[in-house]
């Protein structure tokens, strides 16, 4: 099968759904398909053997975070040439409701194409006040997917309609095996933190003021942070006697990525909301890493209710605290919970969810009808 995937943000900065789409499409190509996949790019972006550039993106304030996207009618001109190009049996877009590629792509094309909902949110002034103009390009769309209930929901809430629900995947052999950072754990113990430093609804803020609770009973407690975003600014919210057992990695590649959820002795998610799955539980679950998370309806999920990892409630920072304290002190229940994640992602990998992605691509996909290009689009 011949299968054109479109992604909505820019492949130069890491995220959930940029993540997804490519081990999706290294999965259906390990089934032998033929997959080419779109995305917003910067001129000199490394892609891989099967991604495009649709061009460069522009910062975008969505779903409470600051997106890359890439609109208009350079980009549109670009997704119809793809289009044209490639003859696809399915045409799979991610994110549809965002002002992007997605957007342009099911303007553009005429035949079967799959939308797959990724955004959990629950009000949007932005598309409810352009959910008349969505609903020209959503009603094209012959099959949907939903990546949790809380996106389903939002899809049903907001726009309409119904999904399968098939859940975000991930790579469980990926993160299963690695050497720690050089120097970590460490015998004081150490947490660790993976996400956009300066972005709101990953909570950083709530896990630095735990850090200020534990770093003073606990003088050998060190804190890793992992992910792009202003250090400096991170540092700033830390008292200066503890700013040196703050270690922020930056942006790291995906190789240092899995080390550092083998270089913690609790992985800790402190996400205030707008998750509509947690891609990062899903990574560390895979590397056995004890897990502490804020009790969002995704992540509970994911978690399952606490069995797999410990909860706290959102935005209680001396919740956090305790409960980060109380693993720190019971290697017993450390090593439990890691056995329990273990378990759980097994759910999540790639290679029962892209069959579950295939089966929808096979019951919207016709005999004979390729995707086309229209006329419209821009």
């Amino acid at each position: 099968m011949r299968v054109g995937i479109v992604c909505p943000y820019t492949w130069n900065v890491p995220g959930g759904v940029q993540q997804h789409i490519r081990d999706l499409a290294e999965a259906l190509t390990g089934f032998g398909h033929s997959v080419s996949v779109i995305t917003p790019a910067d001129d000199d972006a490394e892609l891989p053997p099967y991604a495009v550039s649709a061009g460069r993106a522009v910062p975008v304030p969505y779903n409470g975070s600051v997106a890359r996207l890439a609109f208009g009618f350079l980009s549109a001109a670009r997704v119809r040439r793809w289009i044209n190009d490639n003859d696809f049996d399915v045409l799979h877009v991610h994110e549809p409701a965002a002002p992007s590629l997605g957007l342009l792509a099911c303007w553009t094309a005429d035949g079967p194409i799959v939308g797959t909902f990724h955004a959990s949110y629950a009000k949007s002034r932005v598309v409810s006040v352009t959910a008349p103009i969505l609903q020209s390009a959503l009603e094209k769309i012959t099959g949907r997917i939903a990546v949790s209930e809380a996106a389903r929901t939002t899809l049903v809430e907001h726009l309409g309609g119904d999904a399968v629900l098939i859940p975000n995947g991930v790579a469980t052999a990926r993160y299963t095996a690695a050497e720690p950072l050089p120097g970590w754990p460490g015998e004081g113990g150490a947490l660790g933190f993976l996400g956009r430093m300066d972005e709101q609804r990953k909570g950083l803020p709530v896990l630095l003021r735990a850090f200020e609770t534990l770093g003073r009973e606990r003088p050998g407690l060190r804190l890793l942070l992992a992910g792009p975003g202003d250090a400096a600014d991170a540092l700033a919210r830390v008292s200066p006697e503890l700013r040196d057992r703050v270690v922020p990695l930056g942006l790291v590649s995906e190789e240092d990525k899995v080390r550092a959820y083998h270089s913690v002795d609790v992985f800790v998610a402190p996400n205030l909301g707008g998750e509509s799955f947690g891609i990062v539980l899903a990574e560390a679950m895979s590397a056995g890493a004890p897990i502490i998370a804020s009790d969002i309806e995704a992540f509970d999920r994911v978690l399952r209710g606490g069995r797999a990892g410990a909860l706290f409630p959102v935005g209680d920072a001396a919740a956090l605290a305790a409960a980060a304290g109380e693993l720190l002190d019971d290697p017993a229940r450390r090593k439990q919970l890691s056995a329990e994640a273990r378990s759980a992602v097994r759910a999540y990998d790639w290679s029962s969810v892209a069959r579950e992605v295939e089966r929808v691509y096979e019951t919207v996909a016709l005999d004979g009808v390729a995707v086309v290009a229209t006329g419209r689009g821009g």
